[in-house]
């Protein structure tokens, strides 16, 4: 086996990553657990760098191979579908979708809630995954938003353009429009645009303001649109489509 060291290869964890098999985070559960083989011999060590040149690595027995090309698809995920690959209740995933669609192994870029639809990406690359989802590249994601309330907190939530923190957790820049044409009542539609998407970060923000998000709708991430897309559907960004978008 290759020696572990920088010189000789990359870290085995981004190696799955890289090649579409987990997150990088999920891919160091897997060596841990030792279901991650390096020419033969069982590898528990997360900071093992490997050389796909030279060695054999396998998950589950199954080779792992660097994807020949990028490829990204854009999902609709519907409300109701979760971002995991295995759910224990048995609800539908965004990756049993990818599968019925025929998609090879693929990773998600971002997440949304049980609650939450929109736009999805799909690709087979990890690496691609991590740019597109590091604070560093700085995608925007744009979320179409309902919420409920008895009074509409305007003040505090154009204050939201400097971060808020709440109960220790800081939210960097989040900027709100409001579509009053479509508003009604104590249900108020904003359109809410931000660079980090931590975890329900939009439902607890407003919540934290006294709203509570009915409806989210993701709508765009980086450059990458929702567009006409239709909830449940999948569909592949051309080559020439996403060169220019990464470019």
């Amino acid at each position: 086996m290759t020696e572990t060291t920088k010189e000789n290869g990359t870290r085995l964890a981004k190696i799955l990553a890289q090649c579409g098999v987990a997150s990088r985070r999920q891919a160091e559960v897997l060596i841990q657990t030792g279901l991650v083989t390096v020419n033969g011999k069982i590898i528990k060590e997360v900071t093992t760098f490997v050389d796909l040149e030279k060695d054999y690595v396998a998950v589950n027995n199954k080779p792992i191979t660097l994807p020949d090309r990028l490829r990204v698809w854009l999902y609709y995920k519907p409300i109701g579908v979760i971002t995991t690959h295995r759910d224990p209740e048995g609800r539908p995933t965004v990756f049993d979708a990818a599968r019925e669609a025929g998609l090879p192994h693929v990773v998600s870029v971002g997440r949304l809630d049980l609650n939450s639809e929109g736009l999805i990406m799909l690709t087979n690359q990890g690496s691609f995954a991590h740019y597109a989802e590091s604070p560093k590249t700085g995608w925007e994601r744009c979320y179409r938003v309902r919420v409920y309330g008895d009074n509409l907190p305007v003040k505090e939530l154009m204050a939201l353009k400097s971060g808020i923190t709440i109960e220790g957790m800081h939210y960097d820049k989040i900027d709100v429009d409001f579509d009053e044409k479509n508003s009604s009542g104590r249900n108020n539609w904003l359109m809410i645009t931000l660079t980090e998407g931590k975890n329900r970060e939009i439902r607890k923000v407003m919540n934290h303001l006294g709203l509570s998000v009915n409806r989210l709708i993701r709508l765009s991430y980086g450059p990458f649109l929702l567009g006409n897309l239709q909830p449940g559907i999948i569909q592949e960004v051309s080559g020439r489509k996403l060169r220019e978008l990464t470019s």
